[in-house]
């Protein structure tokens, strides 16, 4: 990476993506690792400064995630958040201890310092996110307070070596001017250069694929979603016709979708794309399954096997392409230490563990929105860029318990309305994902005078800005008055609609 980075070091806070963001916010790129990252790990991205994330622990606590001398040693700006403060404080030498009162929430920040680079441009006072049971008692040997809350007398502290630490989360929309507050440290302090662009990254994941692949043979899994559609574009751009790209009906996409996909592709780019009918091949590996690990699992799985068969009759390919994004790789993460795996995209953990290819993953440490902005700079159509998220094991993650033709058939019907009620109010660039799930559940119902006992389908509608939170979506209640009309009428089997209203945390988007 020659671009400047900036490392979050993770302590199990459930803001630490969002920090990262916020930094990639600033132009500057970021990346998360463990708080015990080895090394040589740490070197390999000489970072140009270091942000310890929050954490559910408390410094004094018995085997309380540590800092590394090596973390130190590496003499860069530190800007520590929350327990990430207090674990700067306790490692230099500070006193940490039990807060008499708790801070949760809202609180006022005054700044006694304006002078201190962190607070360049900012008020004098300002609003701020507080979740803390503890504070720092006693600063360090060279620190100083620099600014306070009410409950919270070393609200931020300053020390020799651009090393900083804030009681607050300056990451979350609820503080003010938290993103200058970021923007401050990893440009001001850090003296990084705002270089992270969509035409920088593209200049360089060409090269590195260029490098990376040589004069092999490049088999693209191609969806028709922005995620694929913007790997294969950029390993295209680095290979050119090495580059051979298939799509797999896998019989759990979209109404209409294999035709859409492969009209857009052959209107608007010059990809060669080869279209193989699945279906027949996934309905059998998810046969009698319910588990949803397991479903993910089997699904990656058969990608593989139907792409080692294409390539025998089309190749060799030497290398895979995949859409993966960073989202994907960190909720699919089974060793974090101090964060637990949320589940396994079937492009990250659910693949076998012997590959017949060498993976190609140009997007693997993007957001969803970074790769928008790259696919509008490679110059794809909004049609393709804007599409919505769709998951990769595609609509058996939305038929909750076993997986058969007849009830994909169900979803299929009930999500297409769902889209078009949604499109026909004009709502999709306001919406991160809208879909339907059918439910296991069956309930009693009268239609036309006459008992039912039909499924129940849910409806979700969430917005977001990068998937890794999500709020449910305020749907104008004669929408969805619409759409459970006319999935009770027009798909046979369901008597009810419910609307999901859980946000992300604590649920996650997908049902499964």
């Amino acid at each position: 990476m020659t671009v400047d980075t900036v490392v979050v070091l993770d302590y199990g806070s459930q803001y630490s993506r969002l920090i990262a963001r916020r930094v990639r916010e600033c132009r500057v790129y970021s990346e998360i690792l463990p708080y015990d990252v080895p090394p040589a790990e740490l070197a390999r991205l000489n970072p140009r400064g270091i942000i310890l994330s929050g954490g559910p622990a408390s410094v004094y606590e018995p085997g309380a995630p540590g800092l590394p001398q090596h973390v130190l040693d590496l003499g860069v700006p530190i800007l520590g958040i929350c327990y990430g403060m207090q674990l700067l404080a306790h490692a230099l030498g500070g006193v940490v201890e039990p807060s008499n009162r708790r801070e949760y929430g809202p609180a006022r920040l005054e700044v006694d310092d304006p002078a201190v680079p962190l607070f360049e441009g900012l008020p004098r006072a300002f609003r701020v996110w507080m979740s803390h049971g503890d504070r720092v008692a006693v600063l360090p040997p060279g620190f100083r307070a620099v600014a306070r809350s009410e409950n919270s007398p070393v609200a931020v502290m300053v020390g020799p070596g651009g090393r900083y630490g804030v009681q607050f989360h300056p990451e979350v929309a609820h503080t003010e001017f938290g993103r200058q507050v970021i923007c401050n440290f990893v440009l001001g302090v850090c003296g990084c250069s705002p270089s992270w662009t969509p035409g920088n990254f593209i200049a360089e994941a060409v090269a590195r694929i260029r490098a990376e692949v040589g004069s092999g043979r490049v088999l693209g899994a191609l969806s028709g979603g922005v995620d694929s559609t913007v790997a294969c574009e950029l390993v295209y751009r680095a290979v050119g016709p090495q580059l051979t790209c298939l799509l797999v009906d896998t019989g759990l996409m979209r109404a209409g979708e294999v035709a859409e996909t492969l009209g857009a592709f052959r209107r608007h780019l010059e990809l060669e794309v080869r279209h193989v009918d699945a279906s027949g091949e996934f309905f059998a590996a998810l046969a009698g399954v319910t588990d949803p690990e397991e479903k993910r699992r089997r699904i990656g799985e058969t990608f593989i096997r139907v792409f080692e068969r294409e390539s025998a009759r089309a190749g060799p390919f030497e290398f895979l392409v995949q859409g993966t994004l960073y989202p994907d790789v960190i909720e699919s993460a089974a060793d974090a230490k101090a964060a637990a795996r949320i589940k396994t995209h079937h492009n990250v953990g659910g693949l076998p563990e012997r590959l017949p290819f060498r993976l190609v993953e140009p997007l693997r440490y993007l957001f969803k929105d970074e790769v928008r902005a790259v696919g509008l700079a490679l110059g794809l159509p909004e049609a393709v860029v804007f599409r919505q998220p769709f998951p990769g094991p595609g609509l058996a993650v939305r038929v909750i318990g076993e997986v058969t033709p007849e009830r994909v058939a169900m979803v299929r019907a009930a999500d297409q309305i769902v889209r078009e009620e949604v499109g026909r109010f004009g709502l999709e660039r306001e919406l991160w994902q809208w879909f339907a799930v059918l439910t296991p559940v069956r309930t009693v119902g009268v239609m036309g005078d006459y008992r039912t006992y039909g499924y129940v389908v849910a409806v979700r509608a969430v917005t977001s800005e990068d998937a890794m939170t999500a709020d449910w979506a305020r749907l104008p209640p004669e929408l969805l008055a619409r759409i459970s009309n006319r999935i009770v009428n027009e798909v046979p089997g369901v008597n009810r609609v419910v609307y999901d209203i859980t946000s992300k945390p604590p649920a996650t988007i997908e049902w499964e």
